[in-house]
């Protein structure tokens, strides 16, 4: 599943406040609650499970990236949300740079095969500085999602090969 067929507007968070991972997450599922893509009673499990995960591996990425994520019985398709950090947030990322863009993503567990492709994919997709450096300028969550569609379009189109 491609990151602009997880989100929309209504979980996008232009301004994360959150000072910790533990925050940012709880911000993020806050968020997916707000837009009503998980039940307010999923809340504190939803959030001992990315705290779980990450407990055993942290989910930072280089280039001021995170994915924290879980797999879960609580949902039956993939959810998430994204949430952007002006000062940082320290992921424990291999390059030690704190997170500028906090993907929360939350996996059906049984479908264990989508969640790593969709992982993958999120993660190659954000190996794209141009792409990092638009949406961390994003001026409306439209324009945010606009930039993660035009590169998904991109990266969809490079892979296609022209035969003589």
């Amino acid at each position: 599943m491609l990151l602009s067929e997880i989100l929309h507007t209504s979980v996008v968070k232009l301004t994360l406040d959150a000072q910790t991972k533990h925050e940012a997450i709880a911000e993020l599922t806050d968020r997916l609650i707000q837009a009503h893509d998980l039940p307010m009673s999923q809340r504190e499990s939803i959030i001992e499970a990315v705290d779980e995960r990450e407990s055993h591996a942290s989910s930072g990425m280089e280039h001021g990236v995170a994915i924290p994520h879980c797999g879960t019985d609580r949902v039956s398709e993939i959810i998430g949300a994204i949430g952007i950090s002006k000062n940082g947030v320290p992921f424990e990322a291999t390059d030690r740079e704190p997170a500028h863009i906090v993907i929360l993503l939350v996996l059906p567990k049984r479908q264990f095969s989508e969640r790593v492709h969709t992982m993958a994919g999120v993660a190659h997709l954000l190996e794209n500085g141009e792409l990092r450096e638009s949406i961390k300028k994003a001026v409306d969550a439209d324009a945010l999602l606009g930039t993660i569609e035009k590169a998904e379009a991109a990266e969809k189109f490079a892979h296609i090969r022209v035969s003589p």
